[in-house]
């Protein structure tokens, strides 16, 4: 089989450390996105099942089986559940509120006491939704233009190799050339699939805190009156109110 007088291969062995270098961020950027797109990609799936469990949490027969249920649909503590975390959290503030009243924050009424701890236990779980989106927001911005810094140097660095020689033929152009060009395609191949992701998990991640906030009020009502909100139940599902 005859040899490609042009490809990659040659592209790798005729250029300076500096093309090298350009390959390989860009090459240790497709991972860092790549990673990052996987293993976002598993949380989501799994917060698809506390989503589940959120709606399911008050056709539970009490407070404590319903964190359960929560619980059970993750097994992780922290904002890294975070429809547990805030009904949890939401149930410390309440017990904190009653047992600390000789503190400050006990001259605080009640209703905006929970609002500011609900509101905290949001903001947390929000910012574990965030984490890795900056290396996808980094690496879709920069990619294409450390691609194109590839390209010039490349074709800088064949124009000079070529103007040494004294060989200025269509042939001996085209070749180092269009290797040079190569760059800018794979800065483009590294930069959109991380776009893409950066886009899609920031669309996931707004809905998923659009429903941490409306489980929060629901929480805050049931906090306050000591029983569910009318509109999360079923006629199918009685809920004991009692926590």
């Amino acid at each position: 089989m005859q040899d490609n007088p042009y490809g990659i291969a040659l592209l790798w062995q005729q250029g300076d450390m500096v093309s090298k270098t350009v390959a390989f961020l860009l090459l240790l950027m497709s991972v860092a996105s790549w990673t990052v797109i996987a293993r976002r990609s598993y949380a989501l799936w799994q917060l698809r099942r506390l989503q589940h469990a959120g709606r399911e949490f008050w056709h539970a027969q009490s407070f404590q089986a319903g964190l359960t249920l929560l619980q059970q649909a993750r097994p992780v503590d922290g904002p890294g559940n975070p429809f547990f975390y805030l009904a949890d959290q939401g149930q410390q503030a309440l017990a904190h509120h009653s047992t600390h009243r000789d503190d400050l924050h006990g001259h605080l009424p009640l209703s905006d006491w929970l609002t500011a701890n609900l509101k905290g236990a949001i903001d947390e779980s929000a910012e574990q939704l965030q984490r890795g989106l900056a290396i996808l927001a980094s690496v879709g911005s920069v990619a294409p233009f450390v691609g194109l810094f590839g390209t010039v140097w490349g074709i800088y660095h064949a124009l000079v190799s070529l103007g040494a020689s004294g060989q200025a033929s269509i042939d001996k152009i085209a070749g180092p050339v269009g290797e040079a060009l190569i760059m800018t395609a794979f800065g483009l191949a590294v930069a959109i699939p991380a776009t893409l992701a950066f886009n899609a998990f920031s669309r996931s991640n707004k809905g998923i805190v659009s429903q941490l906030n409306r489980f929060a009020f629901q929480l805050h009502a049931y906090f306050i009156t000591g029983a569910a909100p009318k509109a999360t139940l079923s006629h199918t599902h009685p809920v004991n109110g009692a926590a």
